[in-house]
């Protein structure tokens, strides 16, 4: 797992790349958490063009990041994943909380 967040505009990018499970979940956390905390942007957007796998626990991290997000106002999306990805977030019903853009 590769991560690599950027700030453009008033979007926090997290770019993921490789699995995102049980393995990967805290480098996840511990990378993402922080940058809620402190704030300064108004969308968490999650790009996920690099992201070649995602099991229960990645769908976990991702709602976790969600409500610490929502609680601070910030709006969460997700860009760009492929078709097992994509996938796994349409049949776990997460697209009904978290917007998908292009």
């Amino acid at each position: 797992m590769e991560i690599y967040t950027d700030i453009d505009k008033n979007t926090l990018v997290v770019y993921l790349s490789g699995e995102l499970d049980e393995h990967s979940a805290e480098l996840v956390r511990n990378a993402v958490d922080p940058a809620i905390e402190r704030g300064g942007f108004a969308v968490l957007c999650f790009d996920l063009s690099r992201l070649g796998f995602m099991d229960s626990t990645g769908i976990g991290v991702i709602i976790g990041r969600y409500k610490l997000a929502r609680r601070r106002n910030i709006s969460v999306c997700v860009r760009a994943p492929g078709p097992t990805v994509d996938k796994i977030f349409r049949m776990s019903g997460l697209y009904e909380i978290i917007s998908k853009i292009a």
